[in-house]
């Protein structure tokens, strides 16, 4: 039987609530395998004095423990005893208790194997006000592993030191897990003065890169460029001569917008890779796998023993969808102490590629109207362009949640994953559900994030429903997202910030520590202005034509993002590979926004807080900031004056011992920068230093 734990009976005075003893009442409903034998409690009593009248109440319904075991039996009982052994007969049984009861599943120690994504819809979580939870038994560090162990290993190469295992044919992650870390796919640095960009792809100018026509199985190697704030990845098709004809759509989409992979904003300090090809596997800690032969190729780290390294091969592409509908949200559901591991994104291995725009969002699919010079005429911008900011779809998380409310992630684990770690009221096209957004009060606290190919955390979505809701099950409100532990993400997808927030109200972001990212540590905002009430004059621009697209409205109400707070964080050794960004970065309108009580430090020659297009009545207050090379940046769009676009922001007390503060801060923009503090090296006032002790996670 399930384990059952008895609750206390109670009493229920029309004048005072009393507890009193009553008996427990059994389960209303049963699985045929769980005999619990049938209890009806006696009729509710009734005893009247001359001052109070007492109601015996009904008791309590009985909290169900459910256990799980990878050793145990889906023909058991689920009891402590008799554990069963699979997520799926644990989910069954749920949906039998959760209508009159909370119910516990205790995972015990293991990895829990996955054949195909776990999804919970409205039926897995609490009805009538009951709460289910799954959570690791004491003591138990139970894993959910979309992934499969490699072994076998033997030496194929003795001159380059590349060693072989068997892997099922025809599997091709983008991913590869030794030793508990994302490995490097085997790939080369080229110059960017070496080609020349065409829209079908490029030209080899430098005969020193012709042996890439000497590639074999070319339709699988991958071009990726990096830039000032994207990574953007394309398929090539084939290599005739010097001529390297990329598939489409993805390397047309990779061509038009900002920051694109012709012409970064960088210029020739972009980086321009060429990935996913044997000849490529050069370099310690690199892998590349064969589908056709079903083989896997790795050239060890030194003091790598291949005979005891531990190699995970990533077969799913997520790990698990939390979803109702808009009108039956899930609700009550819970998960504690649990690993989540082991996915790969397959989507950018394919004609889409993955035309990144800015830390997890991407264009895809074919772009009306597409200019017939990109390269010459849609690098910085232009009207094709502007058409599809609405239309860009988001990476799907390894663990999404949509159409739900009362979700909470404790002290959970996602490490090992193919993307971004958590998705919460994303896009719909980055849901396995088909429907996205419609989050509220979900949180994710005391968790821990690292070796993620993408960031950890991704709220809210880019799409109209997003920032202005057709319905208003539609908005994410009141996620939380405290004591975390974020480091070494963004691995692969290096444009991801390792927290983002796009469009919500009342997010709360308290007392993370971020390090270990290629891009930002925490982003607030989205829409560059666009979508907040009057538009933004500079998207009104012919350069531009944003408001002549179809479907680009001019709003005269606010977007959803509002009262956004962030304190208490320690956001360290972020902006490790781009110049663009910042440790902590905000986006368009954000009333009530407060961004205090923060420590940055350890970003040398990058920012630390920055305020991009539009961002509106933001308070930054009492911060510290060390060792950076911008403090305070504000992109006020001086080009666009008189018209004003960032406005109505104070930064006030902050302490700062290095950096400068750039941006226009005046009475015209009402910008105010008061009451900071220059310090010299190490001279902190005690204010200051309380900040730096009180910032990241929080002591017990």
């Amino acid at each position: 039987m399930p384990h059952i734990e008895r609750p206390r009976r109670q009493i229920l005075s029309v004048s005072t609530l009393v507890a009193v003893a009553a008996p427990a009442a059994a389960l209303a409903q049963t699985l045929p395998t769980l005999p619990i034998p049938d209890y009806r409690p006696p009729a509710a009593s009734h005893e009247q004095s001359a001052n109070n009248i007492h109601i015996w109440s009904r008791p309590a319904p009985v909290p169900v423990v459910l256990a799980v075991s990878p050793t145990g039996s889906d023909s058991a009982d689920g009891s402590p005893a008799r554990p069963f052994a699979t997520i799926a007969r644990a989910q069954a049984a749920v949906r039998r208790l959760n209508t009159d009861h909370d119910v516990t599943v205790r995972l015990g120690d293991g990895i829990y194997r996955l054949d195909a994504p776990l999804r919970f819809t409205a039926a897995d979580g609490g009805q009538n006000g009951f709460t289910v939870r799954w959570e690791a038994a004491a003591g138990a560090h139970p894993v959910l592993s979309g992934g499969t162990p490699v072994s076998g290993w033997t030496l194929a190469d003795v001159k380059r030191g590349i060693w072989t295992a068997a892997i099922p044919r025809g599997a091709d992650p983008r991913q590869l897990w030794v030793d508990g870390h994302m490995a490097a796919r085997a790939s080369v640095r080229a110059p960017r003065s070496a080609f020349t960009f065409h829209e079908w792809g490029l030209d080899i100018t430098d005969p020193a890169w012709r042996f890439l026509a000497d590639l074999p199985d070319q339709h699988r190697a991958e071009v990726e460029s990096t830039g000032w704030f994207t990574d953007r990845h394309a398929m090539v098709d084939r290599i005739e001569g010097t001529r390297i004809i990329m598939q489409q759509p993805g390397w047309r989409n990779n061509l038009i917008g900002f920051d694109t992979a012709a012409r970064s904003v960088w210029g020739d300090n972009a980086a321009l890779f060429f990935v996913n090809a044997l000849p490529f596997l050069r370099e310690s800690g690199q892998w590349f796998a064969d589908p056709a032969a079903g083989k896997l190729y790795y050239k060890p780290l030194p003091g790598q023993d291949m005979h005891h390294v531990a190699v995970v091969l990533p077969r799913l592409e997520s790990l698990m969808s939390i979803s109702g509908s808009y009108d039956v949200p899930v609700r009550d559901l819970q998960f504690r102490g649990i690993s989540f591991r082991h996915t790969s994104w397959l989507q950018p291995s394919g004609p889409e590629g993955y035309a990144s725009q800015q830390s997890g969002a991407y264009l895809a699919g074919d772009v009306p109207g597409y200019p017939a010079d990109p390269v010459r005429d849609c690098s910085w911008g232009c009207w094709p362009f502007e058409a599809m900011r609405n239309r860009f779809r988001q990476q799907p998380a390894a663990v999404q949640v949509a159409a739900a409310s009362r979700i909470v992630f404790d002290g959970d684990e996602f490490t090992q994953l193919g993307q971004i770690a958590v998705g919460i009221g994303n896009n719909a096209d980055a849901n396995d559900s088909g429907i996205g957004l419609g989050a509220a009060a979900v949180e994710v606290r005391r968790s821990r994030f690292t070796d993620l190919a993408g960031g950890a955390i991704m709220v809210g979505g880019v799409t109209p429903d997003a920032h202005h809701p057709s319905r208003p099950e539609m908005a994410i409100r009141h996620v939380q997202i405290r004591d975390n532990v974020i480091s070494t993400v963004s691995q692969a997808y290096r444009e991801q910030a390792a927290i983002l927030v796009t469009y919500a109200t009342g997010t709360i972001i308290a007392h993370n520590d971020v390090s270990g990212a290629p891009y930002d540590g925490i982003d607030i905002g989205w829409g560059w202005g666009t979508n907040d009430p009057g538009g933004s004059p500079v998207y009104y621009a012919v350069s531009r034509g944003y408001y002549d697209a179809p479907g680009n409205r001019t709003y005269d109400t606010p977007t959803t993002l509002r009262d956004t707070v962030v304190t208490g964080n320690r956001v360290h050794d972020v902006k490790q590979w781009f110049p663009d960004g910042g440790a902590i970065y905000h986006l368009s309108a954000d009333p009530g926004a407060l961004l205090a009580d923060n420590y940055v430090y350890d970003v040398p020659g990058g920012i630390a807080f920055y305020l991009d297009e539009g961002s509106r009545y933001v308070t930054i207050r009492n911060n510290v900031v060390s060792n950076v090379g911008v403090w305070l940046n504000l992109n006020s769009q001086d080009f666009a004056l008189p018209s004003r676009t960032a406005l109505d922001n104070l930064a006030q007390g902050n302490w700062f011992d290095s950096g400068k503060r750039t941006g226009t801060w005046t009475d015209y923009l009402n910008n105010r920068a008061i009451d900071n503090v220059a310090v010299a090296k190490g001279e902190w006032p005690a204010e200051a230093r309380k900040v730096m002790d009180d910032a990241g996670v929080t002591r017990p």
